[in-house]
């Protein structure tokens, strides 16, 4: 018995500990983002997601220790429930999203960046019906106007969260979503991607993550 805890305790020793690591990152967002890592925020898009015209691009540092858990938390914008923007105007219409994000470690390696790796929740999705766009008195909640409200889960950019049942992320050409303000200020690696929900126009909210090994 003795010899098994001292065995132990001496292979205790020789383990490496695990250490912290400084990543750098680089997100664009239409037209908000919050990044969370191990269910910690670490960093939030500066630009309110209130500013009609709110596309920019945000860098910034953290630590980690290596596997660490990527969460992300993308809004584009609405007035309310309807999914609508510019209600009561000849601009009045559905939004689109859009995120790309990559991060590198302290010797400039890119470690992740996103594309259809990561699993993604779609948490608000609305018009349901997208002819609810061209209605002159758009409610949200009536008639093609409809939405869907999925409640946030507990823990979910925790490393331990089951994500079974979640959709890969769905990647999306610069044609798609027209990038801009800030986008050309950063220099993507190469397998960048531009991510959402399967709908850019409808699904408002949404849930990524991915783990970092």
């Amino acid at each position: 018995m003795r010899y098994v805890l001292l065995t132990g305790l001496i292979a205790s020793l020789a383990a490496p500990a695990a250490m912290a690591e400084t990543f750098s990152a680089d997100v664009w967002a239409d037209n908000w983002f919050a990044f969370q890592v191990n269910g910690e925020t670490v960093a939030e898009d500066s630009v309110p997601i209130t500013t009609e015209r709110s596309f920019n691009a945000e860098s910034f540092s953290f630590e980690a220790e290596r596997p660490f858990t990527i969460g992300l938390i993308v809004k584009d914008f609405k007035e309310n429930d309807s999914g609508l923007e510019y209600i009561g105007t000849n601009r009045q219409q559905m939004g689109d999203g859009g995120v790309i994000l990559q991060v590198k470690d302290a010797s400039g390696a890119t470690v992740v960046v996103s594309d259809a790796g990561w699993d993604c929740l779609v948490i608000h999705e609305a018009p349901l019906d997208k002819s609810c766009a061209a209605e002159s008195n758009p409610v949200a909640g009536e008639g093609a106007c409809a939405f869907r409200v999925t409640k946030e889960p507990a823990g979910w950019s925790t490393a331990d969260f089951d994500a079974a049942g979640w959709q890969a992320a769905s990647v999306f050409s610069e044609r798609d979503v027209s990038p801009k303000d800030g986008y050309d200020r950063i220099r993507w690696d190469d397998a960048a991607e531009l991510i959402w929900g399967p709908e850019l126009e409808t699904d408002n909210t949404v849930l990524c993550r991915i783990t970092v090994e």
